[in-house]
């Protein structure tokens, strides 16, 4: 595989399974209050092939009217996001290097056919803290590239209890998710992965 670009860090097997299936109970009260929903792409209308929801004080949400952006609300049920687990906040405390705790989590839910186009994270204010990612469930061929769409980018396997950190000169990097590899974990009891993505959107104050 070739070298990760600079700023991507990848860590294996970061969480162990007593870990895994502690935190997938903790998402399935978040989804209990937040439910899953479909998110459309922006002017198209086009529903994506991912199922998501948020936690945190503000949630990324998609669709025609509105677009991408942050907002203190479910879309569906109008409700305020429930917090992040602080299972989830520990990982980033682990692992992000930043001093602020994130304001979102997404909450990704795969099918076996579902997969994510490359894409930039850039909805948030402040660039310097990273994007941190953890996986859980089925395994998934990754891919980033650069700042620039054209250019060469590395695809490599994300399995249950990976986490990977997009950060530096990576924080804006395209990425995105090209497959799911059916079957290869017993996490999720109907399979399946659930990607939990962890930003930080406002500035520090002081930064």
């Amino acid at each position: 595989m070739l070298p990760l670009p600079p700023g991507v860090r990848h860590f294996p097997g970061f969480l162990d399974e007593s870990r895994q299936r502690a935190l997938v109970e903790e998402i399935r009260v978040v989804v209990q209050s937040a439910p899953l929903f479909v998110p459309t792409m922006p002017k198209t209308g086009k529903p994506m092939s991912v199922r998501m929801t948020n936690c945190g004080s503000l949630g990324w949400v998609t669709d025609k009217e509105g677009g991408y952006r942050y907002q203190l609300f479910h879309p569906v049920t109008g409700e305020p996001w429930p917090p992040i687990p602080e299972s989830l906040l520990a990982i980033w405390r682990e692992a992000s290097e930043h001093s602020g705790p994130p304001e979102a989590c997404l909450v990704n839910f795969y099918s076996d056919k579902a997969k994510m186009g490359l894409h930039q994270d850039r909805d948030e204010q402040d660039f310097s803290a990273p994007v941190v990612s953890v996986s859980l469930g089925d395994s998934c061929l990754f891919r980033i590239g650069s700042i620039h769409r054209r250019d060469r980018t590395v695809s490599f396997k994300l399995e249950s209890g990976d986490v990977v950190v997009l950060g530096g000169e990576s924080r804006l990097a395209f990425h995105g998710v090209d497959r799911i590899y059916p079957s290869t974990s017993t996490l999720l009891k109907n399979g399946g992965r659930i990607n939990l993505t962890m930003r930080r959107v406002t500035r520090l104050s002081g930064s």
